[in-house]
């Protein structure tokens, strides 16, 4: 099956280039309506935070290594 439009993807390629390890692997898991982000694969964090808007930032050591966003769909696409 073909993405019909990839261009939105593409969007994406911006926020690769500045990830920490150039590259980004996401999972979205509809069931629990929450998206995991991860810089590092296989990632083990030792530590972690939620942030005031329901984040989860995950560390390993001091760096980031991913974060967790919950109610996901439920967010309101950012304008620039």
């Amino acid at each position: 099956m073909a993405i019909a439009d990839f261009q939105e993807y593409l969007k994406l390629i911006p926020i690769v280039n500045r990830a920490p390890q150039h590259a980004v692997w996401l999972t979205f898991d509809a069931e629990a309506d929450t998206l995991y982000v991860n810089f590092k694969k296989p990632s083990y964090a030792t530590d972690s935070e939620m942030t005031d808007d329901d984040v989860i930032v995950r560390y390993e050591g001091e760096a980031v290594i991913g974060f967790t966003v919950l109610h996901a769909s439920k967010r309101p696409p950012k304008t620039a």
